[in-house]
């Protein structure tokens, strides 16, 4: 019995979710490539700022992108 239940917590965490976390605030460090979207006040209303990290040296990617409603509604994370 103890093993099913450890299958399934195992399974429940490895499964990946629709919904991508929208933070308050942006990272401090991104790898290369990452992706996080920031509630910002630099974007228009219904719209979040997606920041793309970079190597070393260059200057992170940022574009105002809509997120789809569902995503939006989703809970918020903070940093």
């Amino acid at each position: 019995m103890r093993i099913l239940i450890s299958a399934l917590v195992v399974a429940a965490g490895t499964l990946p979710s629709s919904a991508e976390t929208v933070l308050k605030s942006e990272p401090l460090f991104l790898a290369p490539f990452e992706v996080a979207f920031v509630r910002d006040a630099a974007c228009p209303a219904g719209k979040v700022l997606r920041v793309t990290g970079v190597v070393r040296g260059l200057h992170r990617k940022k574009v105002c992108v809509t997120l789809a409603a569902e995503q939006a509604s989703r809970a918020t994370a903070t940093p």
